[in-house]
């Protein structure tokens, strides 16, 4: 994922990672609700992205830099663990 001048992130790259994963958008629609701060809609982009704090955090945590471009595979990894982690609880 890319990640703009402004620092944004463009999550083109990662959409289609996950588009070519059926099993796995039932979890990315559920962390999407999740992840996507509330009233969303009022703010630019328009789009239930994460909160930039907390992106700022994840890419500072998974990657030691917050302007680090994110890789579309680790998106999908985290996804593959979240559907594990939700099948595995009681």
């Amino acid at each position: 994922m890319p990640v703009t001048a402004r620092g944004r992130v463009r999550w083109g790259a990662t959409a289609r990672a996950v588009v070519r994963r059926p099993d796995l958008w039932g979890v990315g629609l559920r962390q999407v609700r999740v992840l996507a701060p509330p009233g969303w809609w009022r703010r630019a982009p328009h789009l239930p992205v994460p909160a930039p704090d907390y992106l700022r955090f994840r890419l500072v945590t998974q990657y030691g830099d917050a302007a680090h471009e994110p890789d579309p595979a680790d998106v999908v990894t985290y996804l593959a663990w979240c559907k594990a982690l939700r099948q595995a609880a009681p």
